[in-house]
């Protein structure tokens, strides 16, 4: 997978660059983006009751072929989106 590198006028300006993809943060700890706790993050990308089955926020899972677990992430894009929506 790719790195992003960080664009000539983040660096220039000492901003830092804003990610295409968000992980999911450790339990306990929230988004440093958003702030929202990791069962929150879950509701708006998992379907299931919270949302009606239909996820508002668009997620991705990276697996290796056969296991249970993976890496959830969040697109940046997407959960910004549906946060703006609600403002």
């Amino acid at each position: 997978m790719n790195a992003t590198l960080p664009s000539h006028t983040a660096a220039m300006t000492g901003e830092s660059p804003k990610p295409e993809w968000l992980r999911l943060p450790a339990p306990g700890s929230q988004c440093r983006f958003t702030g929202l706790s990791q069962s929150t993050l879950n509701e708006l990308t998992i379907p299931g009751p919270a949302n009606d089955g239909t996820p508002p926020v668009k997620s991705v899972v990276l697996r290796k072929r056969g296991a249970l677990r993976g890496i959830r992430l969040i697109s940046y894009d997407s959960l910004m989106g549906y946060l703006n929506e609600l403002v």
